[in-house]
This record gives C-alpha cells, structure tokens and sequence, in this order.
C-alpha cells in the first residue's frame, strides 16, 4: 500500500470534525457576550460599575460579531438564532437594568419598576424580531436593536468619568435623566422607527470602500478613547434613527411601501411565483400532466 495515499476514512474523520468545529465557532461568541452580561452584573454588585460598563461593551462586540461568523462560515442556524435572543436578553435588557438600578434607585423604593419597564421592552423587542425579521434584518432594524440600547447605557459610567463630563455636565440631574433615558430606549425598541444596519464592508464596490473607511476610523476612535467613542456614538445613532423618522414623517409622509421591505427580494419572489405557475405538462410523458387538478376524464380525452 502506498503509504502516501490519503486514507478516506481519516479525511472523512477530519472533515466532520473540521465542520463541527466550525459551527460551535459562532455559538462561542454567543457564550463569550453571556459571560461579560453576567460579569457585568457581578462587578455591578460589587460597586466596580467602570468594569461592569466596559463589560456590556464587550458583550456588543462579541454579539456583532457571531453573526459575521455564522454568515462567513455559513453554519447559521435556528438553534444559534434563539441561543442569541436569550443571552441578548441578559447581556442588554437585565443587566444594563441592573447596573443602572445599582448606580441610581437603589435606594428609592419604587423604582425598580423602571428596570422592569426596560427588560419587558428587551423581551418583546427580540420576540418580535425573531418572528418579524426572522432573526436577520435585511435594510433596517424594525426599532431600536436592543444591542444598541444596552450598550447606551453601560456606557454611560465610563463617559462619566471623562473631564469633558465632569468640567461641563456633571451637574445635571442625571438620575432623572437616566429614568427618562430608560423609558424613551425602552419605546423606541418596541417602537416601527427603522434602525439602519452596519454597511457591509469590502473593496469591491464604492459603498463597500467607504463602509470600509468608516469602519477604520471608528475602529481607531474606539480604540483610542472609547470613554468618549461609545456613549457619544450610541446616543447620535439613537437620536439619528428618531429624528430622521420623524422627518421624513412629517415632510415627505413616509413613502406608500414599508421601508423595512427588500424590493428587489420581493420583486425576485414575482418572478419565482409566474414562473411556478407555468404548466409543464407538455414535457411529461405522453398522457400524463404535472397538474395535479387535472382530472382522469380529461386524461382519456387527451388518448
């Protein structure tokens, strides 16, 4: 035997462990964001809330990323789909609600509610985009992704130990503007304002060198100082997203066609459909049609 000779039964062995390795791949970004939701909550009970922010920080990264990983090695799944809603559901509804509850309520008696009033909020968001969007959304996000609104809010405490925030905004009433904060994500999250998607980046196309740049320069700013990059970007993202729907609301009436719709996704479904309805009986053998309607008497006629 030619010791050179590759073994199937080894390749085929190799094979299926390669590829089961490859889908566990995305479903450990998945667990990776549950731990930092879960640290996050910890360090929060122990009064570290810079870590506990930064923590939810992290979750987002990892949570943007499983994604790209599932889509790049082509191992999405139903399974990894719900395994994604649950952790978001920790990682960005209970524990930025208790982060904040710590930092702010914790000594009003009532107040919990509004942590409650914002994870029912995460609940209902990503029930509704499993069953809306599949999981997946196509040109924009149908309300505020909760992801978003998470990190909103654990990046606050890091913003807040900037001297841009002590020197010009330290005096505000932040508990009350947190409480308004709260209430105003948990709306826009179950909200039909479009929430547009990151551009997908790429050398091929000018949109996808111009995402490319954007995605360096926000991956510099990040990087750089991501006390100030985070909070302020999430903020202007949320605002952006209310303020253009009201806009276009207002001024041009929205268009007639739901935004949210993929035209040329619809317009490629029309097209299957007319061609579905063709009949292909000609093509079959003699005396026999594709039309399952078709009745026998008809049959006979036709010999």
């Amino acid at each position: 035997m030619n010791p050179l000779r590759r073994d199937p039964e080894r390749a085929g062995h190799r094979r299926r462990t390669l590829q089961r390795g490859v889908i566990i791949l995305p479903s450990a970004f998945t667990l990776g964001n549950l731990f930092f939701g879960i640290y996050a909550m910890v360090s929060a009970s122990r009064g570290d809330f810079m870590w506990a922010g930064w923590c939810i920080i992290f979750a987002g990264v990892l949570d943007m990323l499983d994604g790209r990983v599932a889509r790049f090695t082509r191992t999405g799944s139903a399974f990894g789909a719900e395994l994604d809603s649950l952790v978001d559901a920790i990682s960005f509804g209970v524990a930025p609600a208790l982060v904040m509850f710590e930092l702010f309520f914790a000594d009003t008696e009532w107040s919990w509610i509004l942590s409650f009033v914002y994870i029912t909020a995460v609940v209902v968001r990503l029930a509704r985009f499993n069953v809306e969007q599949g999981g997946e959304a196509k040109r924009s996000f149908h309300g505020l992704p909760s992801p978003s609104a998470g990190m909103t809010l654990g990046a606050f405490y890091p913003f807040s130990q900037t001297p841009f925030f002590a020197a010009n905004l330290s005096d505000l009433p932040w508990a009350e503007i947190i409480a308004i904060g709260m209430v105003l994500l948990a709306v826009l999250m179950v909200s039909h304002v479009p929430y547009a998607k990151v551009g997908r980046i790429g050398l091929r196309t000018p949109r996808g060198i111009a995402n490319t740049v954007i995605a360096l320069a926000a991956l510099f700013l990040a990087l750089y100082v991501p006390e100030y990059y985070f909070f302020t970007v999430l903020v202007l993202y949320t605002a952006w997203g209310l303020v253009k729907s009201v806009l276009l609301g207002f001024l041009d009436r929205l268009p007639t066609g739901d935004p949210l719709l993929d035209e040329d996704d619809e317009e490629q479904d029309d097209a299957r459909a007319e061609v579905r309805d063709v009949d292909y009986g000609d093509l079959g053998p003699r005396g026999r049609s594709s039309n399952p309607t078709q009745s026998d008497d008809a049959l006979e006629e036709q010999r």
